[in-house]
């Protein structure tokens, strides 16, 4: 509380204004809490099934590997692979959540096969490229989730310290300034109007005694 205010009405006003903007503020911020944090545990439980999708992908991607080494030998493959061409491409895009910028991400590929002629080689060498190149799409859509993740924890962080700083602080505060500036203007209100009536008794007094 600002005991150094004066007791106007003027600055009585003033500080009502400001609870009511602090009061609004609150309130705003606490929805903006609580959009931030389901979005972000939703985030949170998409990232979980990614992470274990993006495990299983390169699981599956080295065992269609290991397979297809084993069947044309890791020689035979190698060769194989210098005649594989394809481009990769990152496109990175944004939303907003609450104010809050987030990444999208989008992996493609160019390039189709067939790389090289089907006599001496195996199905497996396809289904291994295939394999990668979906497990390299998962860990895109991951890197977006575990990004947005950071940036909407650290907002939510802001958010809740915002938050508790009008709640506890503020608010407060003002709610003590407003409570002390009223008691003191009706204080002085009704010694003014002591002062009046004493000032009009004595008057009325002075006429009778005249």
């Amino acid at each position: 509380m600002d005991a150094g205010i004066a007791p106007t009405r003027s600055n009585l006003m003033k500080v009502k204004d400001e609870l009511a903007f602090s009061k609004l503020g609150y309130e705003l911020l606490d929805q903006k809490r609580s959009i931030l944090v389901s979005e972000l545990l939703t985030l949170v439980d998409q990232a979980v099934d990614y992470q274990n999708r993006v495990e299983k992908s390169l699981k599956e991607a080295e065992r269609a590997l290991q397979d297809a080494i084993m069947h044309m030998g890791r020689l035979r493959l190698g060769n194989l692979a210098g005649a594989v061409s394809i481009t990769s491409e990152i496109e990175l895009g944004k939303r907003k959540v609450m104010g809050v910028s987030l990444p999208k991400v989008h992996t493609s590929f160019c390039g189709e096969g067939p790389f090289f002629s089907p006599e001496g080689t195996s199905m497996l060498s396809e289904v291994a490229l295939e394999k990668y190149q979906e497990a390299l799409r998962l860990m895109g859509q991951m890197a977006e989730l575990k990004v947005s993740i950071m940036r909407l924890s650290r907002e939510v962080k802001k958010t809740i310290r915002k938050v508790n700083a009008l709640e506890k602080l503020v608010i407060p505060d003002k709610e003590e300034t407003v409570k002390y500036l009223t008691g003191r203007i009706e204080e002085a209100e009704r010694e003014n109007f002591i002062l009046l009536k004493s000032i009009k008794d004595r008057m009325e007094r002075e006429n009778k005694e005249e």
